[in-house]
């Protein structure tokens, strides 16, 4: 199945203060999470954020949300995104099909929310190199099962590409500069 811009939205998940400076390869993290987010405003993919218990965890990274003009983020507590209305609404607004998702923990709230997606009937896209997770084990149990579960992944470059589609695209020169 191919990936187009056509009803394709994208999450990022829970990237927030207090979770990061604990997940494995945080620094390459977080420069996969930076391109993946930029290739996916040149694109003009629509996307969200998601915060965890604000209160607790803080909030999402600074460098993250100083790439977005109007940052907001839904809050939820549940560890699926599935199971914030906001989070529903953001998807049919966007009359999203397909969702592209990065961001942590893995084996938690991006596993979930990916089960969840599949189940209510959209093509969900785990993003594996913007995924992580306190531990490297715990990112392979989290891709283990997202094989079991028979759901999509890709690589940041890859699907950046898949949605540009060919070297004549307008953004084709600034998908290339950011993956460089």
């Amino acid at each position: 199945m191919r990936i187009t811009k056509e009803n394709t939205s994208a999450v990022f998940i829970d990237i927030q203060e207090k979770l990061v400076p604990v997940m494995n390869e945080k620094e390459t993290l977080l420069e996969h999470i930076q391109i993946l987010l930029q290739g996916l405003q040149v694109l003009e993919i629509p996307l969200v954020f998601t915060q965890q218990y604000t209160k607790g965890l803080g909030e999402t990274l600074a460098p993250l949300k100083s790439l977005i003009s109007d940052f907001s983020a839904i809050e939820k507590t549940d560890f699926s995104c599935y199971g914030s209305d906001e989070f529903k609404e953001f998807l049919r607004t966007n009359k999203s099909k397909q969702v592209i998702l990065c961001g942590i923990e893995a084996h938690v709230c991006v596993l979930q929310t990916a089960i969840d997606l599949k189940e209510a009937g959209f093509t969900p896209i785990v993003i594996t190199d913007c995924i992580s997770a306190r531990s490297s084990a715990n990112v392979g149990i989290a891709l283990e099962r997202l094989r079991h579960e028979q759901i999509m992944t890709s690589g940041y470059e890859s699907i950046l590409f898949e949605l540009t589609r060919t070297s004549q695209s307008e953004s084709f020169k600034a998908i290339s500069r950011l993956v460089k």
